[in-house]
């Protein structure tokens, strides 16, 4: 589905659907109570990349680049799993292409596996941070700083899967910059806790004075559009959208009127049809994390810190 407006601020809307975060708040504590009761403890060290929002904040290229800097296996649940995705999900797909090993499906299960190997690699975990069913031995959550915590609501009042409270779990923050947009005004963060910085920078395959058809869908499009230059038209579909024929005739079209080029992002590349690929180009992302960031890992991992 597609980000709901009152995410972003304590509207009507908002206000009308918080007795319904009351009971997502008790039903979610239940289950996070249950699941801890036996958590599974892994032979390999777990380093967990989640975040308290309900998707979007650029946690995908932070797995990727901690996964590569340690040449360490990911495991992940693989959202939205279709033919067009070879059966795992765009985000799985997108770190397989960048020639990681990526494990879908029961994170637990696939986790014992790991652990049957002789390999002494940490494990990275994308997502599961609110799944105490396994034992972390790092966690890491990433906040965008143009999103914050959105309106600091529940689910579905507002995005947030639990509350602030959840970051004393927590062994590190990194924040991912705006890229020129404010800092969202609800961005505060514990004070004691490691706090790092990344930033994202939009990689297109055209010059700055092609004009550009953009499309994505993804959890935060605007973000994607902020990052492209000379977009003459732009269309936001649901996160995680399986795009279709007509979907893709349709921006081609608009593409043609314009005279311009269609672009959309990776996570969205990976979902449009095949044969539709070699016409449309995706932007990159070029992630970069603080370098004090490894150094903290590498502490943490070697027992230093």
């Amino acid at each position: 589905m597609k980000t709901p407006i009152w995410f972003g601020r304590r509207g009507l809307i908002a206000w009308a659907l918080l007795p319904f975060s009351g009971l997502y708040y008790i039903a979610n504590r239940i289950v996070m109570k249950m699941r801890a009761r036996h958590p599974l403890v892994s032979k390999r060290k777990i380093i967990c990349v989640g975040n308290l929002l309900a998707g979007g904040v650029g946690k995908t290229p932070i797995v990727r680049q901690i996964a590569s800097a340690l040449d360490a296996p990911v495991v992940m649940r693989g959202y939205k799993k279709t033919k067009k995705t070879s059966g795992i999900g765009d985000e799985a797909l997108m770190l397989s292409r960048a020639g990681l090993i990526v494990h879908t499906g029961d994170r637990k299960s696939n986790i014992i596996l790991l652990n049957k190997q002789r390999s002494k690699k940490p494990i990275v975990m994308d997502d599961g941070f609110q799944n105490l069913s396994i034992k972390k031995d790092i966690s890491v959550i990433v906040i965008d700083e143009s999103i914050g915590f959105g309106n600091g609501f529940l689910l579905p009042a507002g995005p947030m899967r639990e509350g602030m409270s959840g970051l004393s779990r927590a062994d590190a923050i990194i924040i991912m910059k705006s890229n020129g947009s404010k800092p969202h005004k609800n961005l505060k963060v514990p004070v004691g806790i490691p706090v790092f910085y990344a930033e994202n920078k939009t990689v297109s395959p055209y010059k700055e004075n092609v004009p550009l058809v953009a499309f994505a869908g993804i959890g935060y499009p605007k973000k994607f559009f902020r990052g492209l230059k000379n977009v003459v038209y732009k269309k936001s579909f649901p996160d995680h959208y399986q795009y279709t024929d007509s979907d893709i005739k349709k921006l081609l079209s608009m593409a043609e009127k314009h005279n311009a080029k269609p672009i959309t992002t990776e996570k969205d590349w990976v979902r449009i049809p095949k044969k539709y690929q070699d016409v449309i180009k995706f932007a990159g992302l070029d992630t970069k994390i603080d370098d004090k960031f490894f150094d903290w890992l590498g502490g943490r991992l070697n027992g230093d810190i």
